[in-house]
């Protein structure tokens, strides 16, 4: 997805961690308050480094009975079943839409479809181009796939990722996606549940959870009336007669509320504001790595709609190992069995134009020129723009991405010399005012489990004050913050738990910012100009800035050019027919 990368930095404190063997099913016996139990089986080599093929397991949690929402936790991980997604009407609309690929006409000559940039974005749509019969070539400037997902390894054999990422129920495409790819066991799906950690407690957490036994919308109902650590029943009741117009309002209303933020909507609904200093602080950091006051609204309603109309839909699952072998490898061996190219260390230099200011050709930096029937941009909006000619530049439909800017975000890795017991096999809630989510990935991830030092992935978010600051700065301010979630664990100075190491990964310009009035601005993925594409999740789908919305904007685009795929072979062939008698 990125032509110009992110920043990435890192620091190595100590030796290197402790081998893992994920072949062995292992017991770790903390102390009378907290067990783990992990049981991961099965590692087999599939090439590209150390791929894994990993069967699934079950995860479950262990509680003082009568579920005390505000004790510490007993963790138990075994994976759970995968849901059943498949009845959902979003489920079946996204494997349509793919089944429309597979069963087009055969093309009697392929278009060859340049894409820059090897996203979520960018795969999806040389993967469903590929489907259709067409021969994507694939360049991505770094030599890591992934854009957004993208992950490295350390010299110790450790992964560091550019983000924390969760596959939600509510991710029709790219569940629909792993399906294809006949990868579905490489999801870890979590009990179903939102933890928060309570700030006023420390080292505890507050729970929603989620009844299998009761349909959407009262699983969802039923989590938030029996959660009563957070809220009152009295905000309970004041957010409930709030939500009214969404709920009766549908779609029409959702929509309108794009130029609203979070704490004016709650204000003018009459809603109190620790409902937004309690829940929605941290559901926005999430979300949009934004504060309450700058996220417009229309982003929490989808959500909220996603997560209350569909009974797994705020289910969660992290992936089993690194992205860029777990998820996007999958998708470059498809794309090359079908005929389609995929190169790294290809980074765009320029679009180059015809006299008509159409594309004429991708220039890269390396000097190669890379002509194809269509083109697509699958690069981060900021990253575009950067690249859009002179000629474009005043046309209203380029001139519109000027409200669309990528947010800064920092992903922190910290790896402790023990295993920490006030930790959990799911996603966390921070609810600081520095960090966003956190998970002990050597607890949630196959691949990353450790079962003697704990690994904790931590978003910084907001972090525009800090993209420039030292990661040691960073690092320190994370230790503070994580001294107040795990304060019999963890301090400042680190008497207690000691850092081995770590790594800071900064991008500067991650997702868009969804601030108030930004919808207008999002472009379909068939541009004004002949032959060209966007695709990127800041571009028009119903799935906002998320890895769902990057794999839907690359179906949206790869339909586009199906859909101009006559007029992209006309305008080729009338293009050779004038050079040839030239």
């Amino acid at each position: 997805m990125a032509l110009c990368g992110s920043s990435i930095s890192s620091h190595k404190l100590n030796s290197q961690i402790r081998t893992r063997n994920l072949s062995k099913s292992t017991f770790i016996s903390m102390n009378s308050d907290t067990t783990i139990s992990l049981s991961f089986s099965g590692s087999v080599s599939m090439g590209f480094n150390s791929r894994l093929n990993l069967a699934s397991s079950t995860c479950s949690v262990k509680r003082n009975r009568f579920r005390n929402h505000g004790s510490r936790l007993k963790v138990v991980c075994i994976d759970y079943p995968r849901p059943e997604l498949e009845n959902t009407v979003n489920f079946v609309e996204a494997a349509y839409l793919s089944s429309t690929f597979r069963a087009s006409p055969r093309p009697t000559k392929p278009l060859k479809v340049v894409i820059a940039g090897a996203g979520l974005a960018g795969l999806s749509t040389a993967k469903y181009l590929a489907d259709a019969g067409h021969k994507p070539i694939l360049l991505e400037a770094r030599d890591v796939l992934g854009g957004k997902v993208a992950a490295w390894k350390d010299e110790d054999g450790d992964w560091y990722e550019t983000g924390l990422h969760i596959f939600f129920g509510a991710y029709p495409n790219v569940q629909n996606l792993f399906g294809e790819l006949g990868i579905n066991d490489r999801l870890q799906w979590k009990e179903h549940s939102m933890i928060f950690a309570m700030p006023s407690k420390p080292g505890q957490f507050s729970r929603f959870d989620f009844l299998e036994v009761l349909p959407s919308p009262l699983n969802g109902i039923w989590a938030i009336l029996r959660n009563n650590e957070m809220l009152t029943w009295p905000e309970k009741i004041k957010f409930a007669i709030g939500l009214l117009p969404a709920i009766l309002g549908g779609q029409a209303y959702v929509e309108a509320q794009d130029g609203v933020s979070v704490k004016e909507w709650m204000r003018k609904q009459g809603i109190p504001e620790r409902v937004t200093d309690e829940v929605f602080i941290a559901m926005s950091k999430a979300l949009n790595f934004i504060n309450p006051d700058e996220l417009s609204m229309q982003c929490i309603l989808i959500a909220l709609n996603r997560f209350l109309q569909e009974k797994h839909g705020s289910k969660m699952a992290f992936l089993d190992g690194n992205p860029p072998e777990r998820l996007c490898m999958p998708i470059v061996d498809h794309i090359q069995s079908l005929g389609g190219e995929v190169h790294l260390n290809s980074r765009i230099k320029s679009i180059e134009l015809n006299d008509d200011s159409t594309v004429k050709s991708f220039l890269l930096t390396n000097g190669k020129v890379i002509e194809g029937d269509a083109y697509v941009c699958a690069a981060p909006v900021d990253i575009l723009k950067l690249l859009l000619p002179e000629n474009w530049k005043g046309v209203p439909y380029f001139q519109r991405l000027e409200k669309l800017v990528g947010v800064p975000v920092i992903n922190v890795h910290i790896w402790f010399d023990r295993k920490l017991k006030n930790t959990y096999d799911h996603l966390l809630f921070s609810r600081s005012p520095l960090l966003s989510v956190y998970a002990d990935m050597s607890v949630t991830c196959k691949e990353y489990y450790n079962p003697n030092q704990s690994m904790l992935e931590l978003v910084f978010a907001p972090a525009e004050e800090w993209i420039s600051r030292s990661d040691e700065d960073i690092i320190d301010a994370t230790m503070s913050e994580l001294a107040k979630l795990f304060p019999d664990e963890i301090s400042a100075d680190q008497s207690k738990a000691k850092i081995i190491k770590y790594h800071v990964v900064k991008t500067p310009r991650s997702v868009y910012k969804t601030v108030p009035n930004c919808e207008p601005c999002r472009p379909i993925q068939r541009s004004p100009i002949e032959g060209f594409y966007l695709s990127g999740d800041y571009t028009k789908q119903k799935y906002l800035a998320s890895m769902e919305g990057a794999v839907l904007s690359g179906k949206l685009c790869a339909q586009a050019i199906v859909q101009d795929s006559e007029l992209l072979t006309a305008r080729s062939q009338k293009r050779i027919a004038q050079a040839s008698s030239v």
